[in-house]
Parts: structure tokens; sequence; C-alpha cells
């Protein structure tokens, strides 16, 4: 039998891709035609030209999402370049109308600069309802996405912020699994890219923008958080880190604890994986406390291997690979996200929006237990009981 690798080459070359344009009216006679193209269509555009907005009732600009990338961080491929990451850009499209509905279109780009991928979404907005921007290194996609949020239509990182759901909702259920309270936990996270920050910001309960963070007090929120990067433990004052580090940096690691996992992270209750296979020993997880909690969330080879994890002392474990049980995915995010974006007509996604929809996918597993924490993307009618359970905790 051939592997997955084998089998999903041979799709692809078979379909070239995943993705086709369908119309949505048929053209079978000139009547068709008159409607769907001139004269008809002439008649559409005065009406948008006279009132812009009306774009979003007539076209498929108010309910397709733009899936932008410029292949810089690729899976745990790395920056393999546009081309190379349309594969998977198609995917999100494919995921999107699977599981929510919306039409989604790729966009891989060869911009190279922040400046210009800003540019190039601005140019392009008028087309669409949201933007997904996907794959693109840190810093980098933390100055994209800020300098677009007030663009008119969501703009969402969703190797930020949709790991930053999906981590903090497993999270919620694994400490209740092991008995211990979400605000007591002392977390350490090894990675400190586009998702390793974003999961410290939504675990402190903190709204940031560029160098600065502040702690929302009615948001919920673990104990502490140490970030870890190539240098060691993120610490306020620390030299050599980007202003999004420096911002994290501020609100995080309150002991000022300095140096490798190894060296500061005995007795932590959780250490979460964002960086590649090897990063989290068996070391570590023995010197955590009792009753541990490991997310190794690397793709497609997790930070360390479950059996590994168990070996050494971790009550509960959860990695990105749909193989091994507790799966954290984005996809048990950002479809509801622009599904809820989409009926709400969001012009952006707040820090609110997040944690509502984070506590709903908590409360999907009503008792959770070391082997569940979180549900899996098959969830039956996952995205619609979403929408409505976090569009009711925002009304409120």
């Amino acid at each position: 039998m051939q592997n997955t690798s084998d089998r999903a080459i041979k799709i692809h070359t078979q379909f070239q891709g995943k993705l086709e344009v369908q119309s949505l009216v048929p053209i079978e006679n000139a009547d068709d035609l008159s409607l769907a193209y001139t004269p008809g269509v002439g008649a559409v555009s005065r009406v948008i030209a006279e009132d812009k907005t009306q774009v979003k009732n007539l076209t498929l600009a108010g309910r397709t999402v733009a899936i932008i990338s410029d292949g810089s961080a690729v899976l745990g491929l790395g920056n393999i370049g546009p081309e190379a990451a349309l594969p998977v850009m198609e995917g999100k499209a494919l995921l999107l109308k699977q599981f929510a509905g919306l039409d989604a279109f790729p966009l891989v780009i060869t911009a190279t600069e922040a400046s210009d991928i800003v540019r190039f979404v601005k140019q392009v907005s008028p087309t669409f309802f949201a933007i997904n921007l996907e794959d693109i290194t840190a810093p980098k996609c933390f100055e994209v996405e800020e300098a677009l949020q007030d663009i008119g239509i969501p703009v969402f990182h969703d190797d930020q912020h949709g790991t930053a759901i999906v981590v903090a909702a497993a999270l919620l259920n694994a400490a209740k699994a092991v008995g211990k309270n979400y605000a007591d936990l002392k977390v350490g996270i090894v990675g400190a890219g586009a998702a390793g920050l974003a999961i410290a910001k939504m675990l402190l309960g903190a709204n940031c923008r560029a160098s600065s963070c502040s702690i929302v007090e009615s948001l919920p929120r673990v104990s502490d958080v140490v970030v870890f990067d190539r240098q060691g433990a993120l610490y306020r004052g620390r030299k050599g880190m980007n202003v999004y580090k420096q911002a994290v940096a501020g609100i995080s690691n309150r002991e000022h604890s300095i140096g490798q996992p190894e060296e500061v992270l005995s007795g932590f209750d959780v250490v979460i994986g964002v960086s590649g296979p090897g990063s989290i020993t068996k070391k570590i997880v023995s010197g955590l406390a009792e009753d541990s909690i490991v997310f190794a969330m690397a793709n497609p080879d997790p930070e360390i291997m479950p059996e590994d994890a168990l070996a050494a002392g971790a009550t509960v474990v959860a990695t990105g690979r749909s193989d091994f049980g507790n799966q954290i995915n984005n996809v048990l995010a950002f479809p509801a996200i622009f599904k809820i974006a989409h009926e709400l007509q969001l012009p952006r996604i707040t820090m609110e929006v997040k944690v509502a929809l984070m506590k709903s996918l908590a409360e999907l597993v009503e008792s959770p237990t070391p082997e569940e924490v979180i549900v899996s993307p098959f969830y039956p009618n996952l995205v619609e009981i979403l929408v409505e359970k976090t569009k009711q905790k925002i009304a409120h």
C-alpha cells in the first residue's frame, strides 16, 4: 500500500490541484447570457457604482475569503516559496468550503517585504469579505496583520490566532482533566514565532499592539507564561528581541527566569511546543509538576513523541497530528471564525471574539479526561454549533 505522501501526490496530479470554479447560474441560452453578462450585468455595475457597499450583496465579495501567503513559513517546511505553498493554501480553501460553506481563493505572492504584502492585500480587498493570512514568517506576519486591522474587513492570521484559540480551549479542559485550576497554571512555551507569541497572549488574556501589551482583567488567564526562543527565556529587558517579543516579555515571566527550558521549567504544570522535533526532551517533561500537561504541536514530527512524554511522567499529551489522540488543529477554529465574521459582518476579529470561540470550543467536551481534552474536527455540526454558541457569548 502506498504511503500518505505518495497518495497525496497522486491525487493532486490526477486533479491538477484541489479546486475549481463553478457557475452558480445556468448559461444555456441567450437570455441566460444577457442576465449573467452583457447587457444585464451593466445594471448591476451601475448599482454598485452608486453605492459601493452593494458589492457585498451582488457579487462573490460578500462570501469569499482570500487566503494569502508568501510561502515563508509553510507547515514544518519553512521558507519554501509561494509556488510550494499553493497546495497548502488550496487545502485551506477546501476546508473553509467543507466546514463553513464559505468560498475561498488562494493567492500566493512573490512579495517579500511586509509593506509589499500590506499593499497587495489592500489592493485586492474589494474582492473579498475577509482575509486569511497564512504561513508568513514571524515577525513579518505581526507587522502585516497589525497594519491591516482598519481596512474595513477582517484580517486574521490563522497560524497565530487559530492555533492560540484551540490551544487555550484544550488547556482549559486539560486543567480540568488533571484537577488543576486554569488560573493557577504555570506554562512554558517552546517557540517564539507567530504561534508561540499568540498562544502566550491568549493564555495571559492580553491585547497587544506592536511593542505593548495590556492584560484584560475580564478575560481568563493562567498564572504565568515563560516563552523560549533559541536564545532561551524571554524576559523584560533581554537584549536582541524584536518589538513583538519585547511586548510579550513585558507581561510574562514574572520571576524573571533566565535560561533554556531544561533550566527554567522545573515544577511547571504545562509545556507547549510550537518549535520543532526534539525541542521538548524527556528531561524537561520529567521535571514538570505532578499531573503535567504536554502539547507538542510541531508537524509532521512533534517536539516529543506522545509515548515518550507519557513515559517521562506527563498525564495529558496532545499533538497536531490526526493519528494521535487530542489533536490540536487550526481547523477547529478558523472555519468558525470566518463564519462568525460573515454572519455578523465584522470589520475585524477582536480578542473578545477569539476568547468567546475558545470557551465555546472547550465546552464541547463535557467531561474532559486525559484522553479527551479537545473534540475532533469531525464533531457533528461543529462549525454551526460553535458559531451559535460564540454569537450568544458575544451578545452577552
